[in-house]
C-alpha cells in the first residue's frame, strides 16, 4: 500500500495489540508504526547479513512523509554499498559517550575523585601537598581531559621547567604524585595510560645547606621585630620542626608551664604525635605572642596571620633576604643547621632523629617497631643546649658552662 498523509493519520493500532507496522510500496524499507497509545512514527527496515534491521526515523509529527522517504531511501543506499547503518548507528552513539565522558574527565574533575576516592584516608598534610602541586605544575592542563596529557608533549616540559627553575625536588614529588593519581586512575578503568611513568627524571640533588653562625646571627637580627613570621623563623631556628608545624601552633598544643609542644599525629608528616621540650629561649618567643579570643571553630593559633595560619612566606621570605643579607638559603635550612647544631655538641644521632621526629635512619625497619623509647630527657637536654648556643651566638658570648656537655658514643 502506498503511503499518504490520510493513510497515515488513518492509520490506528487495533485493540489488543501492542503496536502495528504499515510499509509504503513507493519507497522500498519505510514503514510506519502504530502504537496501543496513539504514536506514530517512521522507521527504515532493511535485511542485512541475514538478519532484519530497523532504524527509527522520527515522529510522523516531525517529519514529512517526504523526508521519511529520501531517509529511507538513503538507509538502503548505504545497504547497497556493504553497509549496516544500524550498526554504525549504534558505534557512533558509543564513540559520542565514549568522547562526552573522555572530555569531562578533566585533569581537575580527575584530582577531585582522587581526593574524595582514594585520599580520604591519607595524612591531611599528604593530600593537600600532593593535590597543590599537581594543580600548580599543571594549572594549564587543569580544564584538559586527563587522558589528553602526554608525556612528552606535556608531561616532561613542565617537570623540565621546574628543574631549570631550580626545583628539582619539587619536580621530582610533583612526577611522583601525578604517578599515583593515574595509577589509581587505571586501577578503577577510568584511563588507560599513565603519562608520567618512565618519564626521564633528573636526579634530585639532596640539599646540604647549613647556615654559619655569622649567618644564623644576621637573620635573627633581621627578625627581631614584632609580627608572626619573625617569630616563626625564631621557632624554626630553635625547636628544627618544619614551617607548617610551627604556623600552625596552637595553645592547647603548649603545656600550661610551657615545657612542651605536643603536636597531635594528623599535624606531622610521618603520622605520629610529637612531643617537643621547649628551651628557655622558645619559651621567651610564645611568651611574647599575642594572644587572641578564639572566634567560632577557628583554632587559638600562638602565631596570626591576617585570617588564620601565617601564609605569606614567599614575600616575607623575601624581605627577610634583603634585611638580612644571607643568600641562597630556605627556611627548611634552619632545620637542618639544627640537625647539624647538635651533633656539632656531640648528641646521639638516635636523639636529633627523635628531636626532628624523623622515622628513617636509626629509627626505621625493625628498630623501629620495638624501638619504643622516646628519648624526653635527652631530646630536653638536647635542644637546651641548642637554644643556649643561638644565644650564645646572638649575644657574642661563649655558651654557658652550666648546660651539660654532650659526648658521642
Amino acid at each position: 500500500m502506498k503511503l499518504t498523509e490520510r493513510r497515515i493519520r488513518e492509520f490506528e493500532c487495533p485493540v489488543g495489540k501492542k503496536d502495528v507496522l504499515l510499509f509504503d510500496d513507493e519507497q522500498k524499507g519505510l514503514g510506519v508504526r502504530a502504537t496501543a497509545s496513539g504514536r506514530k512514527s517512521f522507521l527504515a527496515q532493511y535485511t542485512f547479513a541475514g538478519m532484519k534491521r530497523r532504524i527509527p526515523l522520527g515522529s510522523c509529527s516531525a517529519i514529512s512523509l517526504a523526508g521519511a522517504r529520501n531517509a529511507a531511501q538513503a538507509i538502503l543506499g548505504k545497504v547497497a554499498n556493504g553497509r549496516d547503518p544500524a550498526a554504525d548507528r549504534k558505534q557512533a552513539a558509543a564513540d559520542a559517550k565514549r568522547k562526552a565522558a573522555h572530555d569531562a574527565l578533566t585533569l581537575g574533575a580527575l584530582l577531585e575523585q582522587w581526593q574524595s576516592l582514594r585520599l580520604a584516608k591519607k595524612r591531611k598534610r599528604y593530600v593537600s601537598e600532593a593535590l597543590r602541586a599537581v594543580r600548580y605544575a599543571f594549572a594549564k592542563h587543569l580544564n584538559a581531559p586527563a587522558a589528553d596529557l602526554d608525556r612528552t608533549a606535556d608531561v616532561e616540559p613542565v617537570l623540565d621547567a621546574l628543574t631549570k627553575a631550580g626545583r628539582t625536588a619539587m619536580a621530582s614529588r610533583t612526577a611522583a604524585y601525578g604517578c599515583a593519581c593515574y595509577r589509581w586512575a587505571i586501577g578503577k578503568g577510568k584511563l588507560t595510560a599513565n603519562p608520567f611513568q618512565n618519564l626521564s627524571d633528573a636526579p634530585v640533588t639532596e640539599r646540604k645547606r647549613v647556615l654559619t653562625d655569622a649567618e644564623l646571627l644576621a637573620i635573627w637580627q633581621a627578625t627581631a621585630g614584632p609580627g608572626p613570621f619573625n617569630a616563626i623563623v625564631r621557632m624554626l631556628a630553635l625547636t628544627g620542626q618544619r614551617r607548617q608545624e610551627v604556623a600552625g601552633m596552637t595553645w592547647n598544643e603548649i603545656a600550661p608551664d610551657l615545657s612542651t609542644w605536643t603536636l597531635p599525629e594528623n599535624r606531622t608528616k610521618n603520622g605520629a604525635t610529637h612531643i617537643v621540650p621547649l628551651s628557655a629561649q622558645a619559651q621567651a618567643i610564645i611568651k611574647a605572642a599575642p594572644r587572641r579570643e578564639r572566634s567560632g571553630t577557628d583554632p587559638e593559633l600562638v602565631f596570626w596571620g591576617q585570617r588564620g595560619p601565617f601564609n605569606g612566606f614567599g614575600k616575607a621570605k623575601a624581605s627577610l633576604d634583603i634585611a638580612s643579607g644571607v643568600k641562597d638559603w630556605r627556611l627548611h635550612d634552619l632545620r637542618r643547621t639544627l640537625a647539624s647544631g647538635l651533633q656539632e655538641l656531640g648528641v646521639k644521632l638516635e636523639v636529633t632523629e627523635a628531636v626532628l621526629n624523623h622515622k628513617s635512619g636509626s629509627r626505621a625497619g625493625i628498630v623501629g617497631v620495638y624501638q619504643v623509647y622516646d628519648y624526653a630527657p635527652e631530646k630536653r637536654a638536647a635542644l637546651a643546649a641548642w637554644g643556649e648556643r643561638v644565644a650564645a651566638i646572638v649575644e657574642g658570648r661563649e655558651a654557658a658552662s652550666n648546660v651539660t656537655p654532650f659526648r658521642a658514643a
